[in-house]
């Protein structure tokens, strides 16, 4: 589209960004990846890693390159960041931080990608070696991490995406794990801003129809903007998907107990898009199931072609 041509309507002009995402992505040799809708290199593997979400940890570094991004309840009513990597690969990523047991039934759908985390809880470490994924740590791939020495511990670990991809070996690519692109459903709700809560954590969302993205804000306050800078981190799509909660095994130092978010079954669920929010319903028989999201008519729901953040919100 040239840059001269100014599109005033709003609701156009989103549209007129997202067909400009597709056809900018289009001749470079790849089809639409199942993560994002978006073309991306054919063939290239899935990279999972387990980022911090307090306000310690954050500005993120890397976050704003992943296709997927869920937010995951844990101990103490805090959340954690599962971001997945595959049309991009950041040049670093962080603050690294442990992996959950939510973690091995969310990645179980996407065959067997690469999941990097600072390490677990003892109780965690057999279902993590018998599960369908490859895990990076700094004990099984140092090389892959530093830590910064202008941050304090734990939340100065990060990890180089590409030497995690070299120790890992052969990861999977992206495969379909539920998500359905394409043009702006009928109805819906016109929303420009939400704040979703998971126990005492809060993620503000904000529409901004220039970008044609949801820009986050953790703790509900200024939009996330990455540690490197530049443009604020949001999503084209962002499924808010209603869980059940179960205690897990895992305790944390202060003797919390670390929820695990059940992501099979089915349940209540939001998407928004496009300035909109639309009620949908979400279902997955079994772990390596794809994430179907239905509306009232029992049709799948469009995401918008783009980033993916999924919110794993307690509900009850």
């Amino acid at each position: 589209m040239p840059r001269g041509r100014r599109v005033v309507v709003r609701v156009v002009l989103v549209v007129v960004v997202l067909a400009g995402l597709v056809a900018g992505c289009a001749g470079a040799g790849g089809r639409p990846s199942p993560l994002t809708g978006v073309s991306a290199p054919a063939g290239a593997p899935v990279l999972a890693v387990k980022v911090d979400n307090s306000p310690a940890g954050r500005p993120w570094t890397g976050v704003e390159d992943a296709d997927v991004v869920y937010v995951e309840p844990v101990e103490g009513g805090t959340t954690r960041l599962l971001a997945v990597f595959s049309s991009r690969m950041p040049a670093s990523v962080g603050p690294v931080r442990s992996a959950r047991e939510s973690d091995v039934t969310v990645l179980a759908a996407y065959g067997r990608p690469a999941l990097a985390f600072s390490g677990s809880a003892p109780e965690l470490a057999g279902t993590l070696a018998g599960a369908s994924l490859l895990p990076l740590t700094p004990a099984t791939a140092g090389d892959a991490f530093r830590r910064d020495a202008g941050r304090r511990a734990p939340v100065n670990l990060y990890a180089d995406p590409a030497a995690l991809l070299s120790a890992a070996g052969d990861a999977s690519p992206p495969r379909d794990i539920g998500f359905r692109f394409g043009a702006l459903p009928s109805g819906g709700e016109v929303v420009r801003q939400r704040e979703v809560t998971f126990g005492s954590a809060v993620l503000g969302l904000t529409w901004d129809a220039v970008r044609g993205r949801w820009l986050v804000e953790p703790g509900g306050g200024d939009p996330a903007v990455p540690a490197t800078g530049g443009e604020p981190i949001g999503a084209a799509t962002v499924l808010v998907q209603r869980v059940t909660t179960r205690p897990s095994a895992i305790r944390d130092a202060a003797g919390a107990v670390s929820p695990y978010a059940v992501t099979t079954g089915e349940g209540d669920a939001e998407v928004l898009r496009d300035g909109r929010v639309f009620p949908a319903r979400w279902s997955r028989p079994a772990p390596t199931d794809p994430t179907v999201v239905v509306g009232p008519d029992r049709q799948p729901v469009a995401f918008a072609p783009g980033p993916v953040w999924v919110l794993l919100v307690p509900s009850g």
